[in-house]
């Protein structure tokens, strides 16, 4: 049997070891350490993505470099400036905020809320209850106006009545005979019935 084709025994005195016949066989280490070809690719278009993949992984590893220094600098400067850390925190929230409230997922969730909403207002239901509430609303105030009148047309029957005008009588009466017993000089309370002597009575009919 060819010792090519025979199988590596991993358990033998021997491995590691390479025989005569393929020690002088060449060897390319890069091309050892790169990856098959995918399936319909060729050698050239695998070479060529493999090259592109390490620039774009030296580009990525260079931004993060430059984004650590710009993050050290800015810390630097909100040092000098003193800005607190709670300052910080409150522009990254905002800044977090306005992140979400322009993401796709947020726009197409305010997009099924807005749907939902005119889903809602449109229906029968949603209208009904509307109309009992409106309908609700305007016989209170209907209500509180008559009453509101009444008690207006009551106090106006009131203040029309003889009673109150004979009341407002005696105390303008009152009124003048105060002003004027001070204008005299006279700490005494006349009567108001004119008389000094006769006090006035307790109760005065209405």
């Amino acid at each position: 049997m060819d010792s090519a084709g025979q199988d590596i025994n991993l358990n033998s005195p021997n491995k590691g070891l390479l025989s005569d016949s393929m020690t002088d066989v060449p060897v390319d280490t890069a091309v050892a350490a790169q990856a098959p070809a995918v399936e319909g690719l060729t050698d050239a278009e695998a070479e060529e993505l493999r090259a592109e993949l390490a620039k774009v992984e030296e580009e990525v590893v260079t931004l993060r470099q430059v984004l650590a220094a710009k993050e050290r600098h800015c810390g630097e400067l909100k040092r000098r400036l003193g800005l607190s850390a709670l300052e910080g925190l409150k522009q990254n929230l905002s800044r977090g905020w306005h992140d979400v409230q322009v993401s796709s997922a947020y726009v197409r969730t305010s997009e099924k809320l807005g749907e939902w909403n005119e889903k809602v207002t449109q229906s029968d239901l949603y209208k009904k209850t509307q109309e009992t509430l409106s309908q609700a609303g305007q016989k209170t105030s209907a209500a509180l106006s008559t009453v509101g009148s009444a008690i207006s047309r009551k106090l106006g029957d009131m203040r029309n009545s003889a009673t109150f005008k004979s009341f407002e009588d005696r105390v303008g009466t009152i009124k003048s005979k105060v002003v004027s017993g001070r204008e005299n000089g006279s700490d005494n309370l006349p009567s108001p019935t004119g008389s000094g002597d006769r006090p006035m009575p307790d109760h005065t009919p209405f």
